[in-house]
Order: structure tokens, then sequence, then C-alpha cells
């Protein structure tokens, strides 16, 4: 049965990323992303880690992407509308297509490499973390500068988006 679910948990994620950036609308393209991160907190769960499942969703889904979606519907961002060349190949197009292509290519080659590295001890270099209370320790100790320097940077994209979408003229 665990099987099972993964691979329906594991086709979610894949297809419903894959529909993000095949979107047009903005807007579906947060949802079908909110989509993606709850069927990852699915596998956490399989994983045995409830814990990064919940933090998945409370973070990730419940305000991360609802900032998101909040952005895109405050600056009323219309559909996109792009005219290209049909003789062109893809990657030959000039701009963020040439871009988003070397994206690619370094994603899937940095994938590979995952995927064939192979840890022998099969546990992660710096030791798993798996109470609550030890990532509490962590968080509010050897990285509580990280921690605040995060928080300033999503306050401030809150601002820059608010002063993006006003609609009247500075005085």
């Amino acid at each position: 049965m665990d099987a099972f679910l993964f691979w329906v948990l594991a086709a979610g994620a894949v297809v419903t990323s894959v529909l993000v950036i095949g979107q047009r609308h903005p807007m579906y393209s947060v949802l079908l992303l909110i989509a993606s991160f709850c069927a990852l907190s699915g596998l956490y769960v399989l994983l045995d880690a409830p814990f990064v499942a919940v933090i998945q969703i409370i973070i990730y889904v419940g305000a991360i992407m609802v900032l998101f979606l909040f952005v895109v519907m405050l600056l009323n961002a219309p559909h996109e509308e792009t005219v290209y060349d049909e003789r062109v190949h893809p990657l030959l197009r000039p701009g963020p297509m040439r871009f988003g292509a070397a994206l690619a290519v370094a994603f899937v080659v940095e994938l590979v490499w995952a995927l064939t590295k192979g840890n022998e001890s099969g546990r992660f270099a710096g030791g798993a973390v798996s109470d609550v209370v030890t990532i509490g320790k962590l968080l509010f100790t050897e990285y509580s500068f990280a921690f605040e320097v995060t928080s300033v940077l999503i306050i401030a994209a809150m601002v820059g988006a608010v002063v993006l979408a006003r609609r009247e003229e500075w005085r």
C-alpha cells in the first residue's frame, strides 16, 4: 500500500510541478504549486518525517504561497501573451527562453549527479535531526541570524509588492 501511495503522490508532485511552468495565468500556477507542495508533504509522511510534512504545509502552503497568491491578486497580473516566430527552435530564441533552457540543463545535470552519487553510510553528512526540541534549539541559537534575516526579507518583499501595486501617483 505504501508503494502505491508513494507512486500516486510522486506522480502528483511531478505533474503539478510541470503544469506550474506550463500555465499562462499566474493564479493557476500558484494554485498548482500549492498542490505540488501538498503532494511533497504526503511524501514526507511516507518517509516517517511528520514534523517536516507539517512544516511543509504550515510554512510553504500556509504562508509563502498565500503571500504569492496575495501578490498576484494585488498586482492583478494578466495572463501572458507571447508571440514567437515558430520557425525558430525554442533554444535559439533570445532572452528568457535561452536562460530557461540553460537552467533546465543545469538542473538535469545536478539531478543525475545527485541520483548517481550514492552515499555509503545512508545518512546525511551532518546527521539527521529527528526531534523538534533539537530543531528548535538549533534554529534559535546557531541559526538565529539567518532566521531573522529571512523574516526581514519577507517583510521587504511584502512592502515592495504593496508599493508596486499602488494605483495613485506619488505626490
